[in-house]
């Protein structure tokens, strides 16, 4: 099969005079070489944009992690400069988009930022500035100029048994990166654990009852795709997932023919 088309959020940065709407290369090629898809960048025009028309034309939807946060009036938290930056123009697309793809089961993956976005979205909240809380860990990168020291992989998560990503990786531990200060504070009611930390934080959810591959995972598999096993498994399912529903569209497409 040819590569499915695969919808990935961007960020607006400001950049020598313009305004762009950009995605990080690794979770591009994380997509191509670890899933197989062919990613689609979604520029973040919010409301501006026909969500529907975009879930018709591509078969899975990945959100990127950033350096920016979901803004916090959105789920009812402190909107203060210290739990920023923010990207607004982000939150009024992922968000949507989020809740339109799990509504139509289009496959999607939500990293880092994304598994924020995805509780967001579903009616849950944020803790910010978890590494302040009594008995938790740092779960912030390394102090380091080294990308390669910053996504380390070093800290271990426990999957849960029986779910989505037990099927995956099966029960158990798995080692993972942790470069993240914000976590899941209420927990969405659609959505279910899938993996924590040692300190009991939030490492992974998946959609309750979805009807395609639905999984938010904290830590970041797009760094170290070529060389990891986990995180090339992540990718892998998320890639199966993908060629399914393309292949359902395809099949219906001609049943109706």
């Amino acid at each position: 099969m040819l590569q499915p088309l695969v919808a990935v959020s961007t960020d607006v940065r400001q950049f020598e005079n313009y305004t762009w709407h950009a995605a990080p290369q690794q979770y591009l090629e994380a997509a191509i070489s670890g899933a197989g898809v062919f990613p689609v960048l979604v520029p973040s025009f919010g409301d501006r944009l026909d969500l529907d028309e975009l879930l018709s034309s591509v078969d899975g939807v990945m959100l990127t992690g950033s350096k920016s946060n979901v803004h916090p009036s959105l789920y009812g938290g402190d909107a203060s400069e210290a739990n920023g930056p923010y990207d607004e123009a982000r939150d009024a697309t992922t968000l949507p988009l989020i809740r339109k793809a799990i509504e139509r089961g289009v496959p999607l993956l939500a990293i880092c930022r994304g598994i924020q976005e995805m509780n967001v979205a579903l009616g849950g909240s944020l803790a910010t500035e978890i590494q302040d809380r009594p008995g938790s860990l740092d779960h912030r990168a390394p102090a380091s100029d080294r990308q390669d020291e910053r996504f380390a992989i070093r800290q271990p998560v426990s999957i849960k048994p029986g779910s989505c990503l037990a099927g995956v990786f099966g029960a158990g531990d798995i080692m993972v990166n942790s470069v993240h200060r914000q976590a899941v504070e209420r927990l969405s009611p659609k959505l279910q654990v899938e993996a924590v930390a040692e300190d009991g934080t939030v490492e992974a959810v998946s959609v309750k009852d979805a009807r395609a591959f639905a999984v938010g995972v904290q830590w970041h598999p797009e760094y170290w795709v070529n060389s990891d096993s986990a995180s090339a498994t992540i990718f892998r399912a998320f890639g199966d997932a993908v060629r399914a529903h393309a292949g359902a569209r395809l099949g219906a497409r001609t049943a109706a023919e």
